[in-house]
């Protein structure tokens, strides 16, 4: 087992394997996307896909370990994938720059996940990600901070696998 599947010792073959063909959309790669993308691949998951709309800022650098002063300018979503990519080259993360409210991000496109977990600063677009999920049957993981306030708290629909497990 290499260095990066290391959680997965405890756990047994079948949640391995699990995790590992779960299939995950990310959808923010700032403070709270660069750490659950880190974690995520940390822990044993590999197909991940992250949506981004926004570019690397100055100002950025301070809370987004992902990114450094030579990516300013550029993609969240591909600078985070490729900085991940780089110490967990078995990761397979797909990047996505582009508004998570576009048209094309639908139901189907939702569908296609196991699990979202979002980790966006904007109200609105959160509230369109979480509509999107409950539409689609998928969990949602919904996180964000306020100053030094975090909050994260899960969201299912009614008839989904994990709502009826619980």
């Amino acid at each position: 087992m290499s260095k990066n599947n290391w959680p997965l010792l405890a756990v047994s073959q079948e949640i391995q394997g699990k995790v590992q063909a779960s299939k995950i959309l990310v959808v923010g790669a700032g403070g709270i996307g660069c750490e659950l993308l880190k974690t995520l691949v940390l822990s044993g998951f590999r197909k991940i896909t992250v949506v981004d709309l926004d570019t690397i800022d100055t100002s950025n650098l301070n809370r987004q370990f992902l990114f450094r002063k030579k990516h300013v300018g550029q993609s969240k979503a591909t600078v985070a994938a490729s900085s991940v990519s780089s110490f967990c080259p078995s990761a397979d993360i797909t990047a996505i720059c582009d508004d998570v409210k576009n048209s094309k991000y639908n139901r189907d496109f939702y569908s296609q996940f196991d699990i979202v977990l979002n980790g966006l600063d904007n109200l609105e677009a959160r509230r369109h990600v979480n509509r999107l999920c409950l539409a689609a049957e998928k969990p949602l993981v919904e996180s964000g901070t306020a100053g030094y306030i975090g909050q994260v708290c899960l969201s299912a629909a009614l008839n989904s696998p994990l709502h009826l497990a619980a």
